[in-house]
């Protein structure tokens, strides 16, 4: 097995985001030293990995070298965009190629929001076709492939952000999460990646209009302090009045959590290999001095169903809106077997979305009641190891695509339902040698309990790394 990076010698060595900041404190490294190396670093393994949406270099160039910078903690670290969200002067293309570019006009709010942390954009990461697929393998501009192992998928749809942080391209990029999007890259790639409370950080006006809001914005990172300070940050810039603060999260908890542990998805048991790597992990909880119980999964089967018709759903509004939110070259003809078969299948259920949408809403009646007895409920991030590249092929057969995706994400679209919060913490690796995810989840608004836990397993046992 062959990994690809692209650590080195340079500014950014293999600091993670809160070192480069402490790094520019004291002098060591400029903001303009450490864009140069991320641009190195991205043209070095991009033809390889595939991750880059659109390049913004000679920007993020100019904003390095200029003494107004962006201001915020995070000032001058290099970082990606997810290419799902409005950046100024940026197009935003959804990880298709099915009308032409524009640039957008201003930042969306949360552009606006992410850049006043002082991260400095590079250009945004490629995706899945608006994020569908949980792997982005587009059969023109062709797959975004795993550094680990280049033979296999990033994982999505935050694909190129997964692959670009696990690489040593950026410290830290933008990701966002209506199926496990955040946490299933950082499951393939070795990363931390947590999916935070429904309305923690802000989104952009068209997911704001969704009649289920399944979607929230967040990060990949390398190491759990930075996306603590992600939060940190991000919460002095946008706070949620209904939301408990996270607040500055430092360090692991000291209370020992009653918590449980499921290997049984709403559609099926994990894999034996992933199962084993789960119970592993709840062993290790347990030598730490936490309560471990293992359960069976609460929620009904149709959930998965309903949640499937309402994936759909939004393929509907999207194809049938296309030419209206994406211009006049906007041409379904060049969109992907599952974008167009998800599209079909709403056509033929529109009846039934109200219910399944009702019933998603009501899901959390059932989380709650399991979030109530235990703190925190461990599950595999994914029902299986990360798949070859083709196995999501866009151009198969739709029912082959969708059975394969439900059958691989069957873990982590709940919490996209409930709202509550979930991180994928890089704790196992397959026999391959591929990371492996295990993912925590937490009663909404506590997501300061899963960061203490996180640190807490960091220590106990340290991520693997790429260049090792």
């Amino acid at each position: 097995m062959k990994r690809t990076h692209a650590f080195g010698n340079d500014a950014l060595g293999d600091l993670d985001a809160v070192g480069l900041v402490e790094a520019m404190r004291a002098g060591a490294v400029s903001r303009s030293e450490l864009v140069d190396a991320a641009i190195a670093r991205t043209e070095g393994v991009n033809p390889a990995l595939n991750g880059l949406a659109y390049n913004a270099f000679e920007r993020a160039r100019a904003r390095a070298n200029s003494s107004r910078g962006y201001g915020g903690y995070f000032d001058g670290v290099p970082t990606f965009v997810k290419d799902n969200v409005a950046v100024g002067d940026m197009p935003t293309m959804q990880g298709t190629d099915a009308w032409d570019p524009r640039p957008a006009l201003s930042d969306g709010d949360f552009a606006r929001t992410y850049l006043a942390t002082g991260l400095l954009p590079l250009g945004k990461t490629r995706m899945s076709e608006f994020g569908f697929s949980a792997s982005a393998e587009h059969p023109r501009i062709g797959p975004v492939r795993n550094p680990w192992n280049p033979d296999h998928t990033a994982g999505a749809s935050s694909s190129g952000a997964g692959a670009f942080v696990a690489a040593g391209v950026v410290p830290i990029a933008h990701a966002n999460d209506g199926g496990g999007s955040i946490r299933i890259p950082a499951s393939c790639n070795g990363l931390v990646g947590l999916k935070p409370t429904r309305g923690r950080l802000p989104v952009d006006k068209d997911v704001r209009r969704m009649p289920l809001l399944i979607v929230a914005n967040g990060v990949v990172t390398r190491s759990v302090r930075d996306t603590a300070a992600f939060y940190r940050e991000m919460e002095r810039v946008y706070r949620h009045p209904k939301l408990p603060a996270i607040g500055d999260v430092t360090h692991p908890g000291q209370r020992r959590l009653n918590m449980a542990v499921c290997t049984q998805s709403i559609s099926r048991e994990a894999s034996p290999e992933v199962r084993e790597l789960t119970l592993k992990t709840a062993a290790l909880l347990e030598e730490l001095g936490h309560r471990v119980t293992q359960i069976d999964n609460p929620v009904p089967a149709r959930f998965m169903d309903d949640f499937l018709l309402y994936w759909s759903f939004l393929a509907f509004a999207i194809v049938r809106g296309g030419r209206r939110s994406f211009g006049s070259s906007f041409d379904r003809a060049k969109l992907d077997s599952l974008t167009v078969g998800l599209e079909r299948e709403a056509a033929r259920n529109l009846h039934r979305v109200p219910l399944a949408i009702a019933r998603l809403a009501r899901i959390r009646r059932i989380t709650s009641r399991l979030t109530s007895t235990y703190d925190v409920v461990l599950m595999p991030t994914l029902a299986d190891v990360t798949p070859p590249i083709g196995h999501f092929d866009p151009t198969a057969d739709y029912q082959q695509i969708i059975d394969r995706l439900v059958d691989w994400v069957a873990f982590t679209p709940l919490q996209n339902a409930t709202g509550e919060p979930a991180i994928s913490l890089p704790l196992a690796q397959s026999a391959s040698g591929l990371p492996v995810g295990m993912m925590f989840h937490a009663p909404l608004g506590h997501e300061a309990r899963l960061l203490q836990l996180a640190y807490e397993l960091e220590e106990a046992r340290p991520f693997s790394r790429i260049q090792d």
